[in-house]
């Protein structure tokens, strides 16, 4: 695959590419950051992707992989030494509303996706990332199988899992 082709490519896939960084990762910086690395990997194995098998898929595992490996890095830096994260709610809360709905609707719908995004991210890699290329990259069960190298019947497994414990999750946490 020539650079070209890699350009189409990202025109192609690039928006569902970057909505499942962003839910690997959940804040932009970071999205940015394991989105353009996904592509710079994407250019130096540009030879090993073969365009009639799915290269979403291809770029999808590139961007998992990168992300396990800047947590395994993060989880040792914090073992040697530890720092704060400083929470970007607050700031980040302000953009979400709009004009349109009255202000108790954006609260409630507010509430509502950080429950969503809460019980998402409680979810182990297992269980997260199949529900994350389902339903965010909008990948058949065949895709994330051939991504994650298992079988289908353990993609549909992972998937009803992660939904049972998304449930139970939000009916408790739900008022």
């Amino acid at each position: 695959m020539d650079i070209d082709e890699l350009i189409e490519l990202v025109k192609l896939h690039g928006k569902s590419i970057y909505g499942f960084c962003y839910k690997l990762t959940g804040n932009k910086e970071d999205t940015d950051d394991l989105y353009q690395e996904t592509f710079l990997k994407a250019v130096e194995l540009r030879l090993k992707i073969d365009a009639s098998h799915n290269p979403k898929a291809f770029l999808l595992s590139i961007a998992i992989r990168l992300h396990k490996n800047h947590r395994r890095k993060f989880a040792w830096r914090q073992r040697i030494a530890p720092t704060a994260e400083l929470d970007e709610e607050a700031a980040n809360k302000s953009r979400f509303l709009s004009s349109e709905t009255t202000p108790e609707d954006e609260v409630l719908s507010l509430e509502l996706r950080t429950l969503i995004r809460d019980a998402a991210h409680r979810l182990g890699d297992k269980l997260k990332i199949p529900f994350y290329m389902y339903y965010t990259a909008e990948m058949t069960v065949e895709e994330i199988a051939s991504v994650l190298r298992i079988p289908p019947g353990t993609v549909k497994s992972r998937l009803h899992k992660a939904r049972e414990t998304m449930r139970k999750v939000l009916e408790v946490d739900s008022p």
